[in-house]
C-alpha cells in the first residue's frame, strides 16, 4: 500500500536560510566578484537563487513542499480473513526480541484492539493472549 505524504521545510529553518543567503550575496557581491572573476559571478547567483528560494519556503503561500511517496511492506487483510499480521507470522523467528518497556496490560489491550479490527481471528487472538499470559 503507497500513500503520498507532503513535507514542508520549517518556517524557522527557512528564515535562516535565507539570512544566511543574504549573507552569501553580500559576500559575492564584495569579495566574490571582485577577487575571482567568474567565479565570483557563479557564486553570486547561486546564493541568490538559493536566498530566494528559502525565502519563499518561509513566506510564499503557494508553496507545498516536495511529495513523498512512502510504502508500507504488508497489506492489509480485509476482516474475517485466516492471514494473520506479520509480527504474529513471524514471531516465532523472534522470540530473542522481548516487549521490553511494554507491561503485560498494554500488551492485551493492543491484542484486543487487533482483534476488534478484524486484523486476528479468533485462535490468534487466544494463542497470543495465552502467550502473553505464560510470561507472567
Amino acid at each position: 500500500m503507497k500513500r503520498k505524504v507532503t513535507y514542508r521545510p520549517s518556517k524557522a529553518s527557512s528564515i535562516l536560510g535565507g539570512v544566511v543567503g543574504v549573507i552569501f550575496v553580500l559576500i559575492g557581491i564584495f569579495e566574490a566578484i571582485p577577487n575571482a572573476g567568474l567565479f565570483g559571478v557563479f557564486w553570486t547567483l547561486m546564493a541568490l537563487v538559493m536566498t530566494v528560494m528559502n525565502l519563499y519556503h518561509a513566506f510564499g503561500k503557494g508553496y507545498i513542499g516536495p511529495e513523498i511517496e512512502i510504502e508500507e511492506d504488508e497489506a492489509r487483510t480485509p476482516k474475517g480473513t485466516a492471514e494473520s499480521p506479520a509480527f504474529l507470522r513471524d514471531s516465532a523467528q523472534h522470540e530473542h526480541i522481548t516487549a521490553a518497556g511494554i507491561t503485560p496490560k498494554a500488551r492485551l489491550e493492543q491484542l484486543e484492539t487487533l482483534k476488534e479490527a478484524g486484523l486476528l481471528t479468533r485462535e490468534e487472538y487466544e494463542a497470543k493472549r495465552a502467550e502473553i499470559l505464560r510470561e507472567l
